[in-house]
């Protein structure tokens, strides 16, 4: 190889490794009701979300005015079924990281999917500066218990949120109605900053459980969906 390709290689290395995005915004799923749908509750909260948060003209938008988004992710089927009306608001695909209930190793395929998808936000070209939703499993998301028995395979742990001030070392299994909004500064893999954001729905969606962070609601339970 010459000395002038060899050069050339090694800045593309270097900008591969600093690709953060500006901004990202973590969220779970809604409730589900089976391993492969949401349950009604779900659906309903999947809507809200395009009208009040994520959508085109949301009234509460996450995104700056005049802006959109540039990426929508998901993994699993509830995932997906959560950010596609969203994502189809924008006339935006949804970048899947697939992991289908029936695979008879999904826990090891959802992690593996959590390390690329984190992998792909850090370092692809694509997102550098960008803004990108990442609606994920919980437990991919953060758990303590998880990391500790096979580190590096929660968003928390891939995307250095355990470096920063503040992120909770689990998402709770009965929370659905929070986003984590984090900022990168350019050329930093590290969040520069990171801060939660609770969801509260105004009518005709004013009916979805919105518990504080951590705090049981049987909401969910009671209308037939599924921890």
């Amino acid at each position: 190889m010459s000395k002038k390709l060899s050069v050339v290689s090694a800045l593309l290395v270097l900008s591969l490794a600093h690709a953060e995005p500006s901004h990202l915004i973590i969220a779970r799923h809604a409730e589900k009701g089976s391993r492969y749908a949401l349950c009604d509750m779900g659906t309903e909260r999947s809507q809200a979300l395009v009208h009040q948060y994520l959508g085109r003209g949301a009234a509460a938008s996450l995104f700056p005015r005049g802006q959109a988004p540039d990426a929508m992710m998901a993994m699993t089927m509830h995932t997906i079924d959560t950010i596609t009306p969203a994502a189809e608001s924008w006339n935006l695909p949804v970048i899947a990281y697939a992991v289908m209930p029936t695979d008879a190793s999904a826990k090891e395929v959802e992690n593996a999917r959590t390390q690329q998808a984190a992998r792909d936000v850090l370092t692809a070209p694509a997102y550098d500066t960008k803004t990108v939703v990442m609606v994920w499993e919980h437990k991919r998301i953060a758990n303590a218990k998880l990391e500790k028995k096979s580190p590096g395979v929660t968003l928390r742990q891939l995307l250095h949120l355990d470096q920063v001030k503040g992120v909770p070392e689990d998402w709770p299994d009965q929370t659905y109605d929070y986003f984590w909004i984090i900022d990168f500064a350019r050329g930093n893999p590290v969040p520069v900053s990171f801060h939660m954001l609770r969801q509260e729905f105004t009518a005709p969606f004013s009916d979805l459980p919105s518990n504080a962070w951590g705090e049981p609601d049987a909401a969910h339970v009671k209308a037939g969906c599924k921890d």
